[in-house]
Formats: structure tokens, C-alpha cells, sequence
């Protein structure tokens, strides 16, 4: 017997999984740094977010295609910020290491 339908549960989890992304877009864009996130880490996981995207097209998600294209589009700006913010504050830190 089934009390609540499995799209709540999925909603939920992407709601949250979503907003998690949020305080790292805002604080790249107020301190218009993005020195503190791996380039590593945002080109795999924007990647697996559209291997996600593609899975939701296929399986008729809809809270698995929402919550990635959502969480694409947060991680897509928080790129573009990253590539803006460092090529302006490349000559402010000699020593930079990228991971």
C-alpha cells in the first residue's frame, strides 16, 4: 500500500539537492571569486548532470529532469563565473594551484 505517490519523495529530493547548489553561485558572485572551486570537480559534475538529463528524457522523470536541468543551469553560472573571475584575478595570485 503506497501513502504517498514516489514523485513527492523525488520532488523533495530534488528540491533540496538544487538549493544546495545556490549559496556557492552567490558567493561566487559576491566575493567575484571562483578560486575556491575545483575545475575538476564542475566539468564531471556538469557532465554527469546531462548523462542525468538524458536518463529523465528517457525514463519520463520529471522530478530527476527538473531538479538536473535546474541544477545545470546553477552549475553552468557558477562556471561561467569561475572562467570570468580568475582570468580577471589572474594577476592578483601568482602561486595558484588548479585542481
Amino acid at each position: 500500500m503506497k501513502f504517498f505517490n514516489p514523485d513527492i519523495f523525488g520532488f523533495i529530493a530534488a528540491a533540496l539537492t538544487t538549493v544546495a547548489f545556490l549559496p556557492q553561485v552567490i558567493k561566487t558572485w559576491l566575493t567575484k571569486r571562483g578560486d575556491d572551486v575545483s575545475m575538476t570537480m564542475l566539468i564531471l559534475f556538469i557532465t554527469g548532470l546531462l548523462f542525468w538529463i538524458i536518463y529523465a528524457v528517457q525514463t519520463n522523470s520529471k522530478p530527476v529532469l527538473i531538479a538536473n536541468i535546474i541544477t545545470f543551469i546553477l552549475n553552468m553560472i557558477i562556471l561561467i563565473l569561475k572562467l570570468i573571475y580568475e582570468d580577471k584575478n589572474s594577476n592578483k595570485k601568482p602561486n595558484q594551484v588548479i585542481i
